[in-house]
């Protein structure tokens, strides 16, 4: 079974990852030895972090760019991990780089829980060094469960692909009743003004979202009331 569900490796040149064998059709012949087990590994990530964050109390998401390096949006992140963790909130964040690590920094210097939820991917990447409690998912679909399972809100800043897949997941859920009271705050004004001006003059123009779906949105530049907005109290 080891070999049929192993992690990340070389085929032909190029690295494969547990979510590149899983998405991949190989066909009826093919299908049922391999995609069966998967099933066990899927199942067994699960109850790794069902089991792994079932006591982490309060917990605030926090998504934002990997690539982020130096700069005031760093410094704004740290912020957030100190200001969560003073107001004895968690901290979970996807476990690498950049906006993420400041996070976890500013958390874990405060004394409170930083969390880290890494992801396999094709290049090497380690959880950050400012986590004290750690959990690596092979499965995107996995480790979006348990931001959103032990989360009471999402702080998101400025990021790519994947920081904007975890804030259309919130607001998906959110709009569709999957999840109740999940604030959602855009830190970095200016740079979702376009993303906000396109939801409000295209999306909303043309009746495919609602008027309380963007009302929903919460948008700030200040770390301390990010903070204060996605956990409803006082700044």
């Amino acid at each position: 079974m080891s070999d049929l569900i192993d992690n990340a490796r070389h085929i032909h040149g190029k690295v494969t990852t547990a979510d590149t064998k899983l998405l991949e059709n190989l066909g009826e012949e093919k299908w049922a030895p391999n995609d069966a087990w998967r099933v066990l590994r899927i199942q067994s990530e699960f109850v790794e972090g069902f089991e792994a964050l079932a006591n982490v109390g309060p917990a605030i998401s926090l998504f934002g760019s990997a690539r982020t390096k130096e700069g005031p949006l760093l410094e704004a992140a740290e912020t957030i991990g100190r200001e969560l963790a003073g107001r004895g909130y968690a901290l979970i964040t996807g476990g690498g780089p950049g906006l993420m690590e400041a996070a976890n920094r500013g958390a874990f210097a405060a004394g409170g829980r930083s969390i880290g939820c890494g992801i396999e991917l094709p290049h090497e990447q380690e959880l950050n060094p400012y986590i004290n409690l750690g959990v690596n998912f092979h499965y995107f679909f996995v480790r979006k469960v348990m931001f959103v399972k032990y989360s009471q809100g999402y702080i998101v800043m400025p990021g790519g692909f994947g920081t904007m897949d975890e804030f259309f997941e919130a607001v998906t859920l959110s709009q569709t009743g999957k999840i109740k009271h999940f604030p959602v705050v855009l830190f970095g004004s200016q740079y979702w003004a376009g993303l906000l001006d396109w939801l409000r003059g295209t999306m909303l123009g043309e009746g495919n979202i609602s008027q309380e779906d963007v009302d929903s949105l919460y948008v700030t530049d200040d770390p301390v009331e990010a903070v204060a907005l996605v956990t409803g109290s006082d700044q």
